[in-house]
């Protein structure tokens, strides 16, 4: 674990970072927009697309902090190991999921054999494992939230203590994290009523509103030394 960090219960600030997010477009949507169109650019090499938005949130972090940025430095490859065993570990999990599924539809087609009908074996298995498997996937999705911000900023590689330190976050925010996920979803998609194009205008405030969520969370958990140096000093 990183010896900066002390995980715990994130005051999760919904509405603060849906307004940062748009605040930021407001203020330089060039500069948001142009790294946007780069994260998608090497979203299109193989197993890269989570490490080119993980660099966009650094990219977005330049821009807040009115550092020089330059769009060219989310084509960096430092973070694509953790991201590489992260979307491997993601895959590995959707496979064991669907796997019960190549079962259930082997059990309602011999349920179905040699009979004109249809069988409803099937549909009566299928449908309560598709919920199971949506929960179990929303479930992991939400305590794994933060996991993309603890590798991006605080270069946590191995991706169980990652995981460990996301579960240890989300704890009592899982609601807030859903809504928020769920609100900055539908804002982003706006674009689309302008025929698909507008969503290159809309669609980056998705990253921006979770860029803010992510460095807030990173500024709960981190270790201030100074301020325990002077807690030592008291006693």
């Amino acid at each position: 674990m990183n010896v900066n960090l002390t995980p715990k219960p994130i005051n999760f600030k919904f509405g603060e970072y849906i307004n940062k997010g748009f605040e930021l477009l407001k203020k330089d949507f060039g500069g948001v927009f142009v790294g946007f169109l780069v994260t998608l650019l090497m979203s299109i090499i193989p197993f890269c697309g989570l490490l080119a938005v993980g660099n966009y949130y650094k990219y977005l972090r330049k821009l807040t902090k009115n550092q020089p940025a330059s769009a060219g430095e989310i084509f960096d490859f430092k973070d694509f190991m953790p991201y590489f065993i992260l979307q491997l570990i993601i895959f590995g999990g959707m496979i064991v999921l669907y796997i019960p599924m190549i079962f259930i539809a082997v059990i309602g087609g011999a349920a179905s054999y040699g009979s004109d009908e249809p069988s409803v074996m099937g549909p009566i298995l299928m449908f309560p494992y598709m919920f199971i498997m949506f929960a179990v996937i929303l479930y992991f999705a939400l305590k794994g939230f933060y996991i993309p911000a603890l590798i991006t900023f605080k270069g946590v590689t191995d991706i169980k203590t990652a995981w460990n330190i996301s579960k240890v976050m989300t704890k009592g925010n899982l609601l807030n994290i859903f809504l928020f996920s769920f609100v900055v979803g539908i804002l982003s998609q706006i674009g689309v009523i302008a025929c698909g194009i507008g969503i290159f205008l809309t669609f980056p405030f998705l990253y921006t509103a979770n860029y803010f969520a992510f460095d807030d969370a990173i500024q709960q958990i981190e270790y201030d030394e100074i301020t325990e140096i002077g807690i030592t000093e008291k006693y």
